[in-house]
């Protein structure tokens, strides 16, 4: 029985909407009236509003004042960096998926020749600059005006041809010219955080990078089987590899400090960097050949062109385009008639090896070069024949084998993608709901090649597979990189692949998987908002 009219009042019963309804009565809850009153005649609500007005001013003050603190902090910090719109997107996301034609991009900077460091000592070019210097010249920061184009208003296979979401050629239109601005320091830090990088991810990338300057050779190159000779190592460092790689370990060192944004001409490893792409360029033959006598030769001239092309795209630099288009030009003619490469030019390709010539070869559309379309077009219907089953997604070494390993398949999507594949291809979508399902990252099944490609899958196609993978792979590579002695900065190979290139191999491409969140902007999904470049 209520004791008060307030509490008859909450209970009233309301009418039932049917003769079942009898049998669960529903209860209406009623506010009490607005001109309620106690009996000495104040509104019922007023004793609580008497008690807490002090609390209710005190507060607000709080408030206030650290509004007004809030908002000369961010006057101040405007004033010191004066920011300038210079482009705004004008295709929105609903475009993204089609190819329309945008402006080309030519390299029209001509920097300082590279020529070879001599004079400078040693331990100058093994320690990074104090303070990184500007993204590139005033002319490089157009690269990044592209940030704001839809990722498929570009055509990653050049003037003539594209794929539609079912993997089958279409005509379109359209360039590559966004594929590094990403890599802009001042955009860097935004699109860090919104792609699932972290302050630790960065910290790691710093170390790694500073372990592979320090083991940078005197003539400029790498050693994958000797760089416990380089620097003040002196055979501290373990793990070397197991064979030669010709000049692998320098493309891949270089990749990594690409990555980040470094050249020739900026950067805080500019000068490792310059003496890098000096020792390249002073060992390519004439025909174009960057093999040095690697006994995969065509692995190592794939990674070395991806860096000729890259450190020209991103620094502009004249000097560096005759050596990047002879580069190219040897892929072009080392293709086999079926589309694929393998270890020497002409022989028949397997799927390892020509993922590293088609990734080369968008990084040469990147930079302006010419690459054939027919050269794509074979490379597609190479691809295509190392698919067993069409809807799969999974993909073999070798044509007429059955589906290889799950580096291979990720090797297989990431070329798929970069020829065309959109985000609803159903090959593509059962290839990465196996990977991310049978093959997470796990440091039971260690393999850093597999990393490497897997992660690019994922980052390019983004969603919820993206945000699993990401959270798995960086917590990995942080928790496993050394933190003592003088491999601190490196990563310790575990599987046969790993061992075989060696610690600089695993920390020179851990370094680059730890880079993923602005190496390279995705394949298929929407841009960064707002949509906006900012300068200075």
């Amino acid at each position: 029985t209520p004791q008060t009219a307030w509490e008859a009042r909450l209970r009233k019963p309301v009418s039932a909407l049917s003769q079942q309804a009898s049998l669960f009565p529903v209860i209406r809850i009623q506010e009490p009236d607005d001109e309620a009153v106690r009996a000495d005649g104040s509104p019922l609500w007023y004793p609580a509003f008497k008690r807490d007005l002090s609390s209710w001013c005190f507060s607000a003050a709080i408030h206030m004042a650290l509004m007004v603190i809030l908002g000369l902090l961010i006057i101040e910090a405007t004033q010191d960096a004066p920011l300038t719109l210079i482009a705004i997107a004008d295709n929105p996301w609903h475009d993204t998926r089609t190819r329309e034609p945008v402006e080309r991009f030519e390299p029209d900077v001509v920097a300082t020749p590279l020529t070879p460091r001599e004079s400078c000592p040693a331990s100058e070019l093994l320690e990074p600059k104090s303070e990184a210097a500007p993204f590139a010249a005033t002319e490089t920061m157009q690269l990044s005006v592209a940030i704001n184009l839809p990722n498929h208003a570009v055509d990653s296979l050049g003037p003539t041809s594209t794929r539609s979401a079912s993997g089958q050629p279409s005509s379109g239109a359209g360039s590559v010219v966004s594929m590094f601005a990403w890599r802009d320091p001042r955009l860097r830090g935004q699109i860090l955080e919104r792609e699932g990088g972290t302050k630790a991810t960065e910290d790691a990338v710093a170390r790694g990078l500073k372990w592979i300057a320090h083991h940078q050779n005197p003539d400029g190159s790498w050693s994958l089987e000797a760089f416990d000779a380089a620097g003040d190592c002196n055979g501290q460092c373990r793990h070397l590899g197991h064979t030669s790689q010709g000049s692998a370990g320098t493309a891949l060192s270089l990749l990594a400090f690409l990555g980040a944004g470094n050249t020739h001409i900026q950067g805080n490893y500019q000068k490792n960097v310059a003496m890098g792409l000096h020792w390249l360029m002073e060992h390519q033959g004439a025909d174009g050949d960057l093999r040095v006598n690697g006994a995969r030769g065509m692995y190592d001239h794939g990674q070395a062109t991806m860096v000729l092309c890259e450190a020209l795209a991103l620094s502009r630099d004249k000097t560096l385009r005759a050596s990047a288009q002879r580069a190219v030009d040897f892929i072009v003619k080392a293709q086999h008639p079926a589309g694929g490469w393998r270890y020497a030019p002409g022989q028949p390709g397997d799927t390892s090896v020509l993922g590293w010539q088609l990734m080369a070869l968008r990084s040469a559309r990147a930079a302006g070069l010419e690459v054939p379309n027919e050269t794509f077009s074979n490379a597609i219907r190479y691809l295509e024949s190392v698919q067993p089953d069409r809807y799969a997604g999974l993909f073999s070494y070798l044509p007429g084998e059955k589906p290889g390993t799950p580096a291979i398949t990720a090797e297989g999507l990431l070329s798929e993608m970069y020829a065309g594949w959109r985000g609803d291809n159903r090959s593509l979508q059962a290839g990465i709901a196996w990977l991310r399902t049978k093959h997470p990252p796990d440091p039971r099944e260690s393999e850093m090649y597999y990393w490497y490609y897997g992660t690019q899958v994922m980052h390019h196609y983004g969603g919820r597979e993206w945000q699993d993978w990401n959270f798995k792979m960086r917590e990995l590579l942080i928790r496993t990189q050394e933190t003592r002695g003088h491999e601190l900065g490196s990563w310790t190979p575990h599987s046969s692949f790993d061992f075989a290139g060696g610690r600089l191999y695993t920390t020179a491409l851990a370094v680059c998987i730890l880079e993923v969140y602005y190496r390279h902007e995705p394949l298929i999904r929407p841009p960064l908002q707002p949509q906006a470049v900012l300068a200075k």
